[in-house]
């Protein structure tokens, strides 16, 4: 199982439940990757080669997608790896999240967008994009910054911002608090989807601030599943072996 959000951790407790013989992988872009029930390795895979030949060196059966929904490159290797290799391949996708009544958000197709969707006077911007994708915003030094991140920065590309150190879920009130703290007046979020990251824009919208949100990704055709139950039932159609030779996931 390619990992790294909630839903794959709860997935995870799944499939141990179900005492699936499966692997959690890891991108390894966190210091400290939560601990999860199934064997675990963390790093890359080489690009499509190189997670092709791991998938037959170790005599994976199934794969599933579980990544974060911004991470289009894995998730386009995948494809790419699990047809050359013959392997089944399922994306655990979770929804998009929608807007509401009382929420101010403007849709972007990407990064870049979400840079010039930024209003020209200085604004108190909450980045909740992770850490991979700040650079293009010191283009505007004129707005104060604020990030949350799991591990803190070696370096940050912005001139002028404060880092908030914090593993989700998070809760509404707690990011209610946090904004107000630091004065937020836009917040730049990608649509991941999901319930662990959900609380910044009901806080937004509990604050009448404006949101950008950034688009996903376009990934390549492939069999999805949304709910836990749903990759279960996928794994017990297509016959995920249990404690073989053979890797089940």
């Amino acid at each position: 199982m390619l990992g790294g959000t909630t839903e794959a951790s709860e997935l995870a407790q799944a499939l141990a439940n179900a005492h699936i013989d499966a692997i959690f992988s890891y991108a390894g872009r966190t210091l400290s990757p939560v601990a999860q029930p199934l064997p675990t390795r963390v790093g890359g895979f080489g690009g499509v080669a190189g997670l092709q030949a791991w998938l037959q060196a170790n005599c994976i059966t199934h794969v599933i997608d579980a990544t974060h929904p911004f991470a289009a490159q894995m998730s386009a290797n995948a494809v790419q790896a699990c047809t050359a290799a013959g392997v089944p391949l399922l994306a655990f996708e979770r929804a998009a999240w929608q807007a509401q009544a009382g929420d101010n958000w403007q849709y972007v197709a990407d990064i870049e967008a979400a840079v010039a969707a930024l209003p020209a006077e200085p604004a108190r911007v909450f980045l909740a994009i992770g850490k991979q994708h700040l650079l293009p915003f010191a283009r505007c030094p004129e707005h104060a910054y604020l990030l949350r991140l799991v591990d803190a920065p070696l370096d940050l590309p912005l001139r002028s911002a404060q880092v908030v150190i914090a593993r989700g879920p998070f809760t509404v009130d707690g990011d209610v608090a946090l904004l107000q703290a630091h004065g937020i007046t836009h917040v730049v979020a990608k649509n991941a989807g999901g319930s662990g990251a959900q609380a910044k824009l009901e806080a937004a919208r509990a604050l009448g601030l404006r949101v950008i949100l950034i688009n996903r990704p376009s990934l390549p055709a492939r069999n999805t599943a949304t709910t836990t139950a749903q990759v279960i039932a996928w794994l017990a159609q297509h016959q995920a072996v249990t404690g073989s030779t053979e890797r089940g996931v």
